[in-house]
């Protein structure tokens, strides 16, 4: 089973800058209704995707003021154990970071290692590389900042 995520989020002077868990010292972040995590909220949707289970807006509505300012690692957390009942594990997840800035070269091992423990699976699993967008587009201003995630799951009864 394979499943793709996406999500984007703008950019504002003021707020925080979260990516896999890692919170970023800029005087910019995203403008979201969580942490604005689009790293971890893209393999949230993957995981999800692959398993037939919706995606995060339905699990975790931005209308509902329990999830305001709410820590994506937790949802990850929460959605991998929503997989765990069905009977379904993780076999890998590659992700893919769209920003200008910041340079995330320093971070991705950590990112990885944030992912693979919100997930209960090896390092080895995780895979986070980024891209920029050449200058094109709102990401290319330095307006928004994206991701995108692919996910395969398997039985673990089979």
């Amino acid at each position: 089973m394979v499943g793709i995520g996406y999500d984007i989020h703008r950019l504002a002077k003021g707020e925080s800058l979260v990516l896999g868990g890692v919170r970023f010292d800029t005087d910019f972040g995203t403008v979201a209704h969580s942490d604005g995590d689009v790293l971890l909220h893209s393999i949230m949707d993957a995981i999800l995707g692959a398993a037939a289970m919706g995606d995060i807006g339905e699990h975790f509505p931005d209308t509902d003021p329990k999830f305001k300012n709410a820590n994506s690692i937790e949802l990850l957390q929460d959605v991998c154990h929503s997989i765990e009942q069905k009977n379904l594990k993780i076999i890998n997840i590659d992700a893919t970071l769209i920003l200008e800035k910041p340079k995330i070269k320093n971070y991705k091992k950590q990112m990885e290692i944030n992912i693979a423990n919100a997930c209960g699976i090896d390092t080895s699993k995780v895979n986070v590389k980024a891209t920029t967008n050449e200058m094109i587009g709102a990401v290319g201003r330095s307006e928004g900042v994206a991701a995108m995630s692919v996910c395969q799951l398997a039985n673990i009864s089979e």
